[in-house]
């Protein structure tokens, strides 16, 4: 064993990259002050959105994310898992560094000696670490394609809390992408293109943070130009989904040109001076007319960007193409969300006094669809979002303290219910406030109390959801003015919450 240490350390020393996750500087590979129950709702959170990106993956790019959930796997103590990710992928892909890196590190803290030995020995002669042409040819594209994996993954590190660390990871992120793409002169262009589609989303993602911190725009111009650059090659690529989401990106970032005081030089030189964002949403809707699933994922960026009616046609589209709700019950899931929203933004609408009472039909609607959805694919969020609609239905449009109809309300403490006996439903802090609510209408205080200080432990450290906390007072303060609790329990109570939103 002493003889493989030497020959590991050795191979670490010689090399201008390191294969493999579990070393990558990311919050994952790191242990948290965390509640481990906390720890795993992220962890199997950014496993979900992995899952997502799978459907879409059929080139090399899938190994990517296959190489990532084997990671989660293993922090989620699911090793064997881990393991078998990590075989699938050596058979799949023999000449993937990562997996080979990777299994090595399972097979050490499984104490079996001889397959970490022999792993170990496969990724030195892929590295070509015994010959003098290491960096060259097939042993160069191999650590492309391994560098430009360590890229992808840090777009789903948890634990982000504040900006710097969104921008720290993103940058990470994208140097690595440009270190394989320096290695990898001959990976083939499509593959490339698949780099060039997952470097414009990093570089879309930290132009955000950069604008919400309010950066200088120079600082942001070199990006902005070169994330038009690589848009322009997605464009051209054979992939549908990459081409779709290229010419939304695009808008994206067309929209954005108003954030400078002059028009990007790259706009004007990649051709793009007189389009329209909208002419650009139009293409990306058009590319994915007969593709449901990039259909749904256009929906959820158009909403995402605020974008509600264009987000609705979008679902309606992929309806029309799969109406079966065991086949599509993502899109019924999407336009139920979106109605949802559309009533709440009609109530506040209304408190301003911009509108006339609420339109119902829109939560009768998201009803028809989820409860559609709850018959053949029954989960947390769709439990959750049905028991919301039944909440708005059980309340005053304009005081939600005020019960119209107790049945409705009965009904979303029952969804509710199922919902936490499912995985994660303890530790979501919004199906704990939700249920708060329903049970402070219900008169029953002291439990309502409760789910509003879970929701409140629940909350990440420095959460911009502050309805929780705001639950929590409002009540409190209801209690001491109905003399059912005195000034101690009440300033108790208040200081102990304040305490818990302060950063560590």
């Amino acid at each position: 064993m002493e003889e493989t240490t030497v020959d590991i350390d050795t191979l670490i020393d010689e090399m201008d990259y390191i294969p493999g996750h579990f070393h990558l500087d990311m919050n994952l590979n790191f242990e948290t002050s965390a509640p481990i129950s906390f720890h795993g709702r992220d962890l199997k959170l950014k496993r979900e959105s992995l899952l997502y990106e799978l459907e879409f993956e059929t080139g090399s790019q899938q190994y990517a994310i296959q190489n990532l959930l084997g990671v989660f796997s293993f922090y989620l103590e699911e090793v064997e898992q881990a393991k078998e990710i990590f075989l699938h992928i050596t058979q799949e892909q023999p000449e993937n560094l990562n997996a080979w890196a990777n299994l090595a590190y399972i097979y050490d803290r499984l104490n079996q000696e001889q397959e970490e030995v022999e792993c170990t020995e496969q990724l030195s002669n892929l590295m070509g670490l015994d010959s003098e042409d290491k960096l060259q040819g097939n042993h160069q594209d191999r650590a492309a394609r391994c560098l430009a994996e360590q890229g992808y993954a840090y777009a789903f590190d948890i634990r982000l809390i504040n900006e710097e660390e969104k921008m720290e990871k993103l940058t990470v992120g994208l140097t690595l992408y440009s270190k394989a793409l320096a290695y990898g002169k001959q990976i083939p262009l499509e593959e490339k293109r698949s780099w060039y589609f997952a470097m414009a989303t990093l570089h879309i993602r930290l132009d955000r943070v950069w604008m919400n911190k309010g950066e200088d725009e120079k600082k942001r111009l070199t990006a902005f130009n070169r994330t038009l650059v690589l848009l322009q090659q997605v464009l051209k690529s054979s992939n549908l989904h990459y081409r779709a989401l290229a010419w939304c990106y695009l808008g994206m970032l067309l929209e954005r040109k108003y954030s400078f005081s002059t028009t990007p030089l790259g706009i004007n030189d990649c051709g793009y001076a007189g389009t329209d964002p909208l002419d650009c949403f139009g293409k990306a809707i058009e590319v994915a007319r007969d593709n449901p699933p990039v259909l749904n994922r256009l929906s959820k960026i158009f909403h995402f960007l605020g974008k509600l009616e264009m987000a609705m046609a979008v679902c309606n589209m992929a309806l029309d193409v799969i109406p079966d709700p065991g086949l599509n019950w993502q899109a019924y899931c999407m336009r139920a969300k979106m109605l949802i929203k559309l009533y709440l933004r009609d109530v506040e609408r209304v408190k301003i006094g911009l509108a006339e009472m609420p339109d119902q039909s829109n939560l009768l609607g998201a009803k028809v669809d989820l409860e559609k959805v709850i018959k053949v694919h029954p989960c947390l969020k769709t439990y959750l979002d049905l028991g919301q609609v039944y909440y708005y239905l059980g309340v005053d449009a304009m005081q939600e303290l005020f019960l119209v109809d107790e049945n409705a309300l009965n009904k979303a403490l029952i969804l509710f219910a199922k919902a936490m006996e499912l995985d994660l439903g303890n530790v979501l802090p919004e199906l704990q406030v939700l249920k708060g609510k329903c049970l402070w209408i219900k008169n029953e205080t002291l439990e309502a109390v409760e789910c509003f200080k879970q929701a409140i432990e629940l909350d990440d450290v420095g959460s911009t959801h502050r309805e929780s906390f705001r639950c929590l007072m409002e009540l409190l303060l209801t209690l001491f003015a109905q003399k059912r609790i005195n000034m101690e329990v009440l300033m108790k109570e208040t200081s102990a919450f304040i305490v818990s939103q302060l950063p560590p």
